[in-house]
């Protein structure tokens, strides 16, 4: 990956960079350089505004119908404060197509289509937990590094592998600042708003004060930018309400007019795991949000569609499931759209990158970008309505597609793409040779001896057969040879124009793409990680990194 990649179209890293040198940066987030040891400093955490732990983990496995995975449970999060910014009109974001191997619509024309993208907003991880340091924040000291929090974390390596873009310590409201920044991001990407999980409603809460500090980001930056309430029907503090209590709980939030809402006017609610509660728990939600003054459409996320979508039927507006994160399981994308469309309802289709889970020892093997892009082709090509990226941010459950140390702004870039032929209905025209470039740290049967780790993950049941690969995915505005090289190893292609992917075995050293057309090289990049023998910790998240962003 390259810690440069979103640093110079994205205003939060450009504050960064004038603090932190790339050696810095990289030196600064623990499992960045395999090389360094995790940062000393402790396991205190910093003041009550510092979460203890994620809150919730969801179900990320199973069939595209939801089979349920394994949930997991609690910890806490931080303060918003008083407004700084200015809304923006919905011209193409600043620096949004510079990056991009297309030319970005406008974020008017892309508003103007039916298909819409929203991006699964997980409050446990925003950009900073405490506003200190990089090197010693507390991402730094607790979450990536396997002796923080007290141990905790130890058997199993540390709670996180990566973490968001760091940047320099902000003053003033930096809390809203950085809402600010993820929301201008999103809009950047193509993304019309973001699914809040909603983990906890109480006032004066960390959850409910992210969630405020998003929802005025949203009302701040952009007009146009929509917030959809998602209940966690999973989490302790939503579980625990009744119909009433949740439609009152909600209250607050559903005045704002950054709440999604239909062309009639009724606030979309989408509960996560919403079979949680029967059909006609949620019927006396909607009668309960009524009585407020507020019809509801309520979007119900399953883990499993087919054993609810006939009882739900008479409640809901669409349907949608978590789904899962391995490309052999996405063949039922098409009978869930088919089963939503026949009932009357729209269809929300989860589109997703990957997924790890160091603390519940599984992964799923999402075959470099093979599974997003098989999501985003299902979504597209089998008559989803909406989209739901599946996640954001949750940095415990390797899903994110937020730019990370890891990561750069990769997913993000790839999805955008995607996006933009979802909702213009036709595949953008390449207008720059771009290749991006993903691969494992480690091979997939490593075990790393050092850092205390007994706790390893193993391959989630029914999915792909672990694989160790490198990718190059190409989009090219002509046909060209695409040379992929692992260590010492190397193979060229002959790639024609538009999007293809090419992969050549996984070796020890360093990893790369390079284009060459005419003799000419016209795109290539390396990544910042080197695969190594002896990692500190088991890592199965593929890294990435792509040629367009420095």
């Amino acid at each position: 990956m390259l810690i440069g990649t979103a640093r110079a179209r994205h205003r939060r890293v450009r504050t960064a960079a004038a603090a932190l040198t790339l050696t810095a940066l990289l030196a600064a987030v623990t499992g960045c350089d395999p090389d360094k040891p995790p940062p000393a400093g402790g396991t205190a955490k910093p003041s009550t505004s510092a979460p203890s732990g994620p809150t919730t983990t969801k179900p990320g496995g199973g069939s595209a119908t939801g089979t349920p995975g394994t949930p997991t449970g609690p910890g806490t999060p931080t303060t918003p404060g008083t407004p700084t910014a200015t809304a923006t009109a919905p011209g193409t974001p600043e620096g949004a197509t510079a990056g991009l191997p297309f030319a970005l619509p406008s974020t008017a024309a892309l508003r103007s289509s039916p298909h819409k993208v929203f991006a699964h907003y997980f409050t446990p991880y925003p950009v900073s937990l405490d506003n200190a340091a990089p090197a010693d924040d507390y991402y730094a000291r607790n979450y990536l590094n396997p002796a923080g929090e007290g141990g905790r974390h130890q058997a199993y390596g540390g709670l996180l592998r990566d973490r968001p873009l760091p940047r320099a310590p902000l003053s003033g409201d930096w809390e809203l600042q950085d809402m600010e920044s993820e929301v201008r991001t999103a809009v950047s990407a193509g993304i019309d708003g973001f699914t809040v999980d909603l983990l906890d409603l109480t006032p004066g809460s960390q959850h409910r004060k992210r969630v405020d500090a998003l929802v005025k980001a949203a009302e701040r930056v952009d007009p146009g930018f929509r917030v959809i309430l998602m209940p966690d029907m999973t989490a302790g503090k939503i579980k625990g309400l009744d119909a009433a209590g949740l439609a009152a709980a909600l209250a607050p939030l559903a005045g704002s007019p950054a709440m999604q809402r239909l062309d009639d006017g009724r606030l979309v609610v989408s509960p996560f795991k919403a079979e949680e509660r029967p059909a006609a728990w949620w019927a006396d939600f909607a009668a309960a949000m009524e009585r407020q003054g507020r019809k509801t459409a309520l979007v119900p996320v399953f883990l499993n569609l087919n054993a609810n979508a006939q009882a739900f039927a008479q409640v809901s507006y669409g349907f949608s499931v978590w789904g899962n994160r391995s490309p052999n399981a996405q063949g039922g994308i098409g009978g869930d759209a088919a089963k939503a469309h026949g009932m009357g309802k729209i269809w929300m289709q989860p589109v997703s990158v990957q997924d790890e889970r160091p603390n519940q020892a599984i992964f799923d093997e999402a075959g470099n970008t093979e599974n997003l892009r098989a999501t985003w082709e299902g979504a597209i090509g089998k008559g989803a309505d909406w989209v739901q990226l599946t996640t954001w941010n949750d940095y415990s459950e390797g899903t994110q597609f937020a730019p990370s140390v890891h990561n750069g702004r990769v997913y993000l870039d790839i999805s955008t793409y995607y996006a933009t032929w979802f909702k213009t209905g036709g595949r953008p025209v390449i207008t720059r040779d771009t290749v991006y470039v993903t691969h494992r740290l480690q091979f997939a049967g490593t075990r790393p001896a050092a850092a205390g780790q007994q706790q390893f993950m193993a391959p989630r049941p029914g999915t792909l057969a672990p694989r160790d690969t490198v990718e190059a995915l190409a989009f090219l505005t002509g046909p060209a040879t695409v040379r992929v090289q692992s260590g010492g190893q190397a193979k060229d292609n002959q790639a024609p124009a538009g999007v293809s992917a090419y992969l050549v075995p996984l070796a020890y050293g360093a990893q790369s793409a390079a284009v060459t057309r005419g003799g000419t090289s016209v795109a290539a990049v390396t990544t910042t990680f080197e695969v190594r023998a002896d990692p500190r910790t088991q890592d199965l998240q593929y890294v990435a990194a792509g040629s367009a962003r420095r």
